[in-house]
Formats: C-alpha cells, sequence, structure tokens
C-alpha cells in the first residue's frame, strides 16, 4: 500500500489520515471517540440526540443536550490525550448551542453537514486552535461554502470532508442521484481535490480532502488516495467494535444483516436515508404509524405533527437494543461485518498491521 502520508488539519496533525464518523443518537459517545483518537485518529462524538444521555431530559431537552455535550467531551479528554471532534447536523434546532458549547470545551475539530455550515466561521474567537471542516456532497457545495466564508468571515474551510451516496445516516443527496456516477467519490474528489488546489495558489492555504462513505478496508483507502483525497472517515466500520457506545443488540443488527436488507428510506427530517430494514421499517412502508409526543423538536425540517414516527425516539431505542421500536443506520458496507471486533482490528484492516499509534 502506498505511504499514508500525513493529514494536517489547521494546527492537529493525526498520526493516521482516519477521521471517525460522528454517529449520532448514542453510538459515537465518549467510549468510541477516546478509543479511535488513543489509536492515532480523530475521535468523534456524534451531537445529535446527546441530551438523551441526560436523566430528566424531557422536562428541558435544549439545557440537557448543552450539559450532555459537555459531559461527554470530559469523559472523551479523561480517557485520551489524542484528537477529538464533534459532528454537528446543520438541520438540528440547537445547532448553535452544540457549536457554542464544543467550542467553550476548546474541542479540537468541528465537522459540519446535512445542511451547508454557512455561518459556522462566525462562532470562533480569534487565535481558536479548533479547525472547522464542513460536509459537502458535491463540488458546487464547496464552492458555495467557500465563497461565503471567504466573503463574509475572511475564512478558508480547515479541510473538506466529501461524503459519497455509499454512506450510513442521512444523505446529502436525492435519491434519484444516490446511483448516478457524477456523484460518486471518483467523480467528486478529483473535483473538489482541484478546487483545493486552487485555494492553495490563491491564498497559500493546505485545506485536505477527506473521503467518506463506504470505505471497509485498506483497498478503498488506497483507491481515496489515488483520487486525491488526504484522508479518509469511516463510521459504520466502528460500530460492532467493544468501544463503541451502542447496545450488544445494536450491533448484532449489523452482523446480521444480509447485503439486500441495508436500503434507502425516507426519514422524517426530510432525507433519504441508508439503514437496515427491519419490521419497524416495514411497519412504516406499510404506513402504519407509531404514536409518539415529540418532546425534542432537535431538527429543523421535521414536521412532528404529520411524520409517522419520531426518529430521535426510533433511534435511541435502537442504540439502547430495543429495535422492534426503533432501526439502525448503515453504509452500504454494513453487511461485511461478520463480528465483533475491536477499534484497532478496524485501523489495521484500513491500513495495514502495525498502523495503530496510541497515545
Amino acid at each position: 500500500m502506498r505511504d499514508i502520508g500525513i493529514l494536517k488539519i489547521k494546527s492537529h496533525e493525526p498520526a493516521l489520515p482516519l477521521i471517525q464518523g460522528g454517529m449520532a443518537v448514542g453510538i459515537s459517545l465518549d467510549g468510541l471517540s477516546a478509543a479511535v483518537a488513543s489509536a492515532g485518529g480523530v475521535g468523534t462524538i456524534g451531537t445529535a440526540g446527546i441530551g438523551m444521555t441526560i436523566e430528566g431530559y424531557a422536562r428541558n431537552f435544549k439545557q440537557a443536550s448543552i450539559e450532555g455535550l459537555k459531559n461527554v467531551i470530559r469523559k472523551a479528554r479523561s480517557k485520551t490525550d489524542g484528537l477529538l471532534g464533534v459532528n454537528i447536523m446543520v438541520a438540528l434546532t440547537n445547532y448553535q448551542d452544540m457549536v457554542v458549547t464544543a467550542l467553550r470545551e476548546k474541542i479540537d475539530m468541528i465537522i459540519s453537514g446535512a445542511g451547508l455550515p454557512l455561518d459556522l466561521p462566525s462562532y470562533l474567537e480569534e487565535g481558536s486552535k479548533t479547525a472547522i471542516i464542513p460536509i459537502v456532497s458535491s463540488l458546487k457545495s464547496a464552492k458555495v461554502i467557500l465563497k461565503r466564508w471567504f466573503g463574509k468571515f475572511r475564512y478558508i474551510p480547515d479541510a473538506f470532508i466529501v461524503e459519497g451516496p455509499k454512506a450510513g445516516g442521512h444523505l446529502g443527496y436525492r435519491i434519484e442521484d444516490l446511483q448516478s456516477q457524477e456523484f460518486s467519490l471518483s467523480s467528486t474528489i478529483p473535483q473538489v481535490r482541484q478546487l483545493t488546489e486552487e485555494i492553495k495558489r490563491e491564498y497559500g492555504k493546505d485545506v485536505p480532502v477527506i473521503a467518506a462513505g463506504g470505505i471497509f478496508e485498506r483497498e478503498d483507502v488506497q483507491e481515496m488516495f489515488e483520487l486525491g483525497a488526504s484522508g479518509v472517515q469511516v463510521g459504520t466500520a466502528f460500530i460492532a467494535t467493544q468501544e463503541c457506545d451502542a447496545d450488544i443488540r445494536f450491533k448484532q443488527a449489523l452482523i446480521e444483516a444480509k447485503k439486500e436488507d441495508i436500503v434507502i428510506i425516507k426519514s422524517p427530517v426530510g432525507m433519504p436515508g441508508r439503514a437496515i430494514r427491519n419490521k419497524f421499517l416495514v411497519d412504516v412502508e406499510a404506513g402504519n404509524k407509531k404514536p409518539f409526543k415529540c418532546v425534542y423538536h432537535c431538527i429543523k425540517t421535521c414536521n412532528f405533527r404529520e411524520t409517522p414516527y419520531c426518529i430521535a425516539q426510533a433511534l435511541m431505542n435502537a442504540c439502547k437494543g430495543d429495535l422492534e421500536n426503533g432501526f439502525a443506520f448503515s453504509g452500504t458496507e454494513g453487511y461485511r461485518i461478520k463480528e465483533i471486533t475491536t477499534v484497532k482490528d478496524v485501523i489495521e484492516r484500513l491500513f495495514g498491521t502495525g498502523q495503530v499509534s496510541p497515545y
């Protein structure tokens, strides 16, 4: 395999060119993120639904989310000296709270997608060491962010994560575009890499391109490097690890999934998503509503009065092992996971033996 090289994001240099995907609603909290950070990657905490980690969260979900994020970041910090990030969805109603809280906790990186984070630089204070990284699905979205950030804030993204249509969870594509070669990583990575080369020539800043979606083993990593990526973001592959924060029954659902079980769903938040089809989703497809009372108001685009189920509660139920009342997201390659392993095992599969670099 080609030399993996160095990934530098702002002033941060992880030992491995790896960002662990910030899987929300309880999947990647302090356990998984700290383990990946200690192994030399960037461990990422998923912030959506993090208020559910606080007892009595339903009384004040907004405040519970702030406390939950503070607690999880501090727990992760107590377990590792490695690099930590947070993934904050633009679609969150408490987006500002999550960004401000992460910055106050001096998080190393903020990764933001599920919408365009057009005003993210406005939260940074002068001299902040926190890197801010937008997730994009196309050259067009990367250009929009660059124009906005530099034009309004005189700030250039510290990296671009290019998430392709093979990713799990909510996807930044129309359903009809998911099979299009135009939107594949083999098309978009070279395009965004060319943009970052133009940024380097014009502004003198190195902006790495990080590939995400469908990356499972070293051949995938090699392909992304050859396309021009400087690093990879990997999420699904870390679910069935001992360190992942989800219940063992959630991990088992991934292990037992067949290729045909991983399907595209229409999420209540108005975006397509990739998930493991189970009885819960079959019932939803059949038009059966799942009664709930919305206490979260967590997603800007969710019409909770008409949606057939609460996605936040469904995902948290699944995370806790209640797959009868929830479901699991997965990338396209999730069916290839057949046993519980460790973060170290996943990293060795991605980069080769001996690449784990403990902090």
